[in-house]
């Protein structure tokens, strides 16, 4: 029998968690902290290899490493149940790792063909593969929760990796999380220019931080 996510109103006050059930108000700063902890994990690869490249098995890592202390059960393991998110049912979950070898793919052939880093479209090129990579990732919902986190996290990876700024990409509270909720929704249309406009709007905020820094 297949099982749906539902989220009724107040399902979301608390959450079990490792450290018991807790209010939303804790669990966020929770998701903070492990936020953090991908990131770290993010710029400690990347000392090591600034080449690295994303797979099925570092997107699981990442995902565990950040949210896994707090969600031992599921966290780094692909959903195995069926969900809907914003109203449409995601894809089914047996489905899952065949789709993110072919994401993981995708994506590095897609890197093979950007433009130079000093060519005039790179910036233009790169915010298109990115909003691409974000909108595919978080349309499989890999994983029960935090799949836009991880998306997020994975494109300051690809950011550095490029001689980027590792922009922040404002999603997750009030009038910044709808906006990126209404964007993935456009998204799923067919049409990733207001994700495109999100990304290319925090890449120009993150250089004009690093050029007065």
């Amino acid at each position: 029998m297949k099982k749906t996510s539902t989220k009724p109103k107040g399902a979301t006050s608390y959450k079990e968690t490792s450290f018991g059930i807790i209010p939303r108000s804790r669990l966020l700063k929770l998701e903070l902290r492990g936020t953090m902890k991908g990131l770290d994990f993010i710029y400690e690869l990347l000392k090591k290899d600034k080449t690295i490249k994303i797979t099925p098995e570092l997107i699981c890592k990442l995902h565990n490493v950040s949210f896994g202390w707090i969600f031992p059960d599921w966290a780094g393991k692909y959903r195995t149940i069926q969900v809907t998110i914003s109203g449409k049912e995601a894809p089914v979950y047996f489905k899952i790792p065949e789709m993110i070898i072919n994401l993981c793919e995708d994506l590095a052939e897609r890197l093979k063909h950007l433009p130079h880093s000093e060519s005039e479209q790179f910036i233009t090129e790169m915010v298109k593969l990115l909003a691409w990579f974000q909108h595919r990732f978080v349309f499989i919902h890999p994983f029960v929760d935090y799949n836009g986190r991880t998306a997020r996290m994975f494109t300051i990876l690809l950011f550095l990796q490029y001689g980027l700024p590792p922009a922040e990409i404002k999603a997750e509270t009030g009038a910044d999380r709808k906006r990126y909720l209404d964007a993935m929704k456009e998204g799923d249309k067919g049409n990733l220019s207001l994700l495109e406009n999100i990304i290319g709007q925090s890449l120009a905020e993150g250089l004009e931080k690093f050029l007065h820094s």
